[in-house]
């Protein structure tokens, strides 16, 4: 699922395959810009902006897409077969004499001027994997919204960028709160904690070639002066044949406590979580 560690693996191999080389291929197929030639232009740069991909061209073109729950793309070496899925699926080719990258199934894809790059990603809240992350601004954003219940909280890439429903699930499981939980009802300094464990857990897994979060216990930085016992609580070991504690783990027992991990709905997402480790409101 493409959260911001995946999206950040994507534009590395872009920027390595396209950066500083000619387009001798250009192919988008979406009606807006079908009629756009990009070959003859060089490729500047490909970068990660939360969510988003933004492929800078030369003349002052970026080439915005965004990957949402099934989209990918693939870099093949020249012969290669592409394999990413039928040929009626392929929404962009970006091809040089080395490397042809192939977009799948992009539910966005435009052409837009490098200088309105903002009408595309302005709107987000602090990038996790950016260079501008600060978690100031990210939980000022955050509490604007007191009642609101973190989970969707977490998910509103306009509070923080990056964040996805894999991380939603297991930063609320690591948190002992239910992701119905509002914002305000969060222990002191809970959400703090949240915000710098995700931005660690995302830096963890961003060259990764398969997600973890059971890696939790290496990352935990002194936590402030427990408010209660239950914060005084260690975090669940470290389970190597597990790579995650909640998500997609329905009715298989809790790492820490062994009970049935549950799933149900929010905002149409599945939403796994311990009905005996984490406290709030549930469906």
């Amino acid at each position: 699922m493409p959260e911001g560690d995946t999206v950040l693996q994507t534009a590395a191999r872009l920027h390595a395959a396209l950066a500083g080389r000619v387009l001798t291929r250009s192919d988008l197929r979406v009606p807006r810009f079908a009629t756009a030639d990009l070959t003859g232009r060089g490729v500047l740069g490909v970068t990660a902006r939360g969510k988003h991909l933004l492929a800078r061209i030369e003349g002052g073109l970026t080439l915005h897409s965004h990957l949402r729950m099934d989209g990918a793309w693939r870099v093949y070496a020249p012969g290669e077969r592409w394999r990413g899925g039928p040929g009626h699926q392929i929404r962009a080719i970006l091809a040089n004499t080395e490397h042809t990258a192939v977009g799948y199934r992009l539910p966005i894809l435009e052409l837009l001027r490098t200088s309105e790059e903002s009408r595309a990603v302005g709107h987000l809240g602090p990038d996790l994997l950016g260079p501008d992350w600060d978690p100031g601004p990210a939980l000022d954003r955050l509490l604007a919204a007191p009642d609101r219940p973190v989970g969707e909280a977490l998910l509103d890439q306009r509070n923080l960028a990056g964040i996805g429903n894999v991380y939603k699930c297991e930063l609320c499981f690591l948190a002992r709160v239910t992701p119905w939980l509002p914002v305000n009802a969060l222990p002191d300094g809970t959400l703090a904690r949240l915000i710098t464990l995700a931005e660690r857990l995302l830096h963890a897994n961003r060259a990764r070639p398969t997600r973890t979060t059971t890696i939790t216990a290496e990352l935990r930085t002194a936590p402030s002066p427990p408010s209660t016992a239950d914060e005084r609580r260690p975090l669940p070991p470290v389970r190597v044949q597990e790579r995650l504690y909640v998500y997609g783990r329905a009715q298989r027992p809790c790492l820490r406590c062994g009970t049935p991990i549950r799933v149900a709905d929010q905002d149409d997402r599945p939403t796994f979580w311990c009905p005996a480790c984490q406290s709030g409101p549930t469906p």
